[in-house]
């Protein structure tokens, strides 16, 4: 395959960046999988003006990542909360590995500000690249890239019919 044949425009990664490629969206998304759903509390503990936080979850609600659920507590009116799909919870590898990389290659010399670890057991959580019969992949060059079915070359010459 020759990669620079292949118009890009198409291609999963630049539409998902699209979606959530913005710094904000992928803290507010930290937030989510952290367990903080309201606005304020999001607001607050990332330190986003309100503007952008409305439509970074708007973004969220409408690309299907977030959904909104009504909630009251006693005297106040009611407010939303935001929840991740399903949908947003197949990126909870991609949160994993930009903080894995992070505590690689940024984190203080005293150490990473956050750690996850597996429920059942305690150990530390990983990203992993597997193929599907189970294999790791060590980097790229363990990767195979090749056109798919959605591929388009560029510049293609018009069939002769």
């Amino acid at each position: 395959m020759q990669w620079l044949d292949y118009d890009t425009a198409r291609c999963s990664i630049q539409k998902t960046l699209e979606l959530v490629g913005e710094k904000w969206t992928f803290l507010v998304l930290r937030e989510a999988f952290n367990g903080v759903r309201r606005f304020d509390q999001i607001r607050d503990h990332v330190g986003l003006s309100d503007s952008i936080l409305s439509n970074r979850l708007r973004k969220l609600v409408e690309g299907g990542l977030l959904t909104v659920e009504p909630y009251r507590e006693p005297g106040r009116r009611t407010r939303s909360e935001y929840r991740l799909t399903d949908q947003a919870a197949e990126l909870y590898p991609v949160i994993i590995g930009l903080l894995q990389w992070g505590d690689r290659y940024l984190t203080a010399p005293s150490g990473p500000a956050v750690i996850v670890t597996h429920r059942d057991c305690g150990e530390p959580v990983q990203a992993v690249v597997r193929c599907a019969a189970g294999h790791e992949l060590d980097g790229p060059r363990a990767g195979h890239a090749e056109p798919g079915p959605g591929a388009h070359r560029l510049n293609a010459a018009p069939s002769a019919s």
